[in-house]
């Protein structure tokens, strides 16, 4: 077996890429491997350990896709439905082409949003991205003050902004999965988090998953890291710093509860739900999905030209299809890493990382917190050892 705590020693003590990192595999619901290197509070000392507490940024979009699918399941969504049916505020539908404004030929569906071809962007520096770059901030300006924008709030304000194309018409990674969480509240009743906690991580007994740290638990909280290559050496964040509205120190319960970016949770936690996925909608006797349902959210969903725009866009997800806010893998000669076709999953941020493998009936989870990384060369290197010693 190839020694992966030196992996992580390298990119860690040698490269500073990151100042802690963990990895879990389980095959055939066996755990195969587990190892950790790294602190999570270098200052304090804390080292990264198997009950460490990470912030997973993206990686929250598998779960919101997920409780999209149980309303799907119940029949109560349309995945095919015009989003302002049920959300007034998104219709009518404008584009911002050549800095003019256009009503669109089509409206956003569920689907669209469930496979990023909506047109909504995130932040950025012109034209849509730049009218929703003014929505985060605010979202950010009032995260601590007695009037925080809320998840619904937050969605009508975003339906108040343009697209950037027209529905279905290209893939755009962006805010879709915010306004699933905000449409899982219309649909249900109850807000996002509550219906997440009662429909997923209670029967699947994710205890250390939500949007927010508890007193007891802030401890297990790994800090958030970057490096200064200036310096060579690793910058803790501060701890009340924001990126897209998500307070670093998860230290109180969110009016906004992100369906793209909120959530917190371990490699344990995590697990369950990945495995719940890769065992067709179940796991450990506890169903969440039909069989139907979870081969379909485990499937892509880009049309052909749609994934051009992801590989022209995404150079990293070549041989990858998206939809159900995951990747898919269709080709893995293209790919940049060892994996197998039908591979799917999705990262974050801060690195954070899973992929089920169905061939070789692999689950991996990768953690860490360090800024910017998303499926980064320390996360190639550690799939590409794992699908060499376990891949079928």
């Amino acid at each position: 077996m190839r020694d992966y705590k030196n992996i992580l020693k390298q990119e860690i003590d040698e490269n500073k890429y990151t100042a802690g990192a963990n990895i879990l595999v389980i095959q055939d619901s066996r755990e195969v491997l587990y190892e950790e290197y790294g602190f999570r509070d270098v200052k304090g000392g804390a080292k990264y350990s198997r009950d460490t507490i990470m912030r997973l940024y993206s990686m929250s979009k598998p779960v919101t896709a997920a409780a999209v699918m149980i309303l799907v399941d119940r029949g109560l969504l349309d995945l095919s439905a015009c989003l302002y049916w049920m959300m007034p505020v998104f219709a009518p539908a404008y584009i911002c082409r050549d800095g003019k404004r256009v009503k669109s030929g089509s409206e956003i569906t569920v689907k669209d949003l469930m496979n990023m071809t909506s047109g909504l962007p995130y932040p950025g520096d012109a034209g849509a991205s730049m009218q929703v770059s003014e929505v985060f901030s605010e979202l950010s300006q009032r995260l601590y003050s007695d009037n925080p924008m809320t998840t619904a709030e937050f969605s009508k304000r975003i339906g108040g902004c343009d697209l950037c194309f027209e529905p279905g018409e290209r893939f755009m990674y962006g805010s879709s999965a915010d306004i699933l969480g905000a449409l899982v509240e219309e649909i249900s009743g109850i807000r996002f988090g509550e219906f997440l906690r009662k429909e997923i991580f209670e029967p699947l007994e994710m205890e250390d998953t939500g949007f927010w740290v508890p007193p007891e638990k802030r401890n297990r909280l790994a800090k958030i890291y970057s490096t200064d290559y200036s310096k060579f050496e690793l910058v803790e964040a501060p701890a009340k710093a924001t990126h897209l509205g998500i307070n670093y120190a998860m230290d109180f319960p969110p009016a906004f509860e992100s369906g793209g970016a909120g959530l917190v949770s371990t490699l344990d936690d995590y697990a369950k739900f990945a495995l719940m996925l890769i065992g067709g909608g179940e796991y450990n006797g506890r169903r969440i999905l039909s069989e139907r349902a979870a081969r379909y959210m485990t499937s892509p969903g880009l049309l052909p030209w749609q994934r051009e725009d992801l590989n022209r866009s995404w150079r990293s997800l070549c041989g990858y299809s998206y939809g159900n806010l995951m990747r898919h893998c269709v080709d893995p000669g293209q790919a940049h890493m060892l994996t197998e076709y039908g591979e799917y999953g999705w990262d974050g941020w801060l690195g954070c990382y899973f992929g089920n493998f169905p061939k070789s009936r692999l689950t991996v989870l990768i953690g860490m917190q360090r800024t910017d990384s998303g499926t980064s060369f320390l996360t190639r290197k550690l799939i590409n050892a794992v699908m060499s010693d376990f891949g079928v």
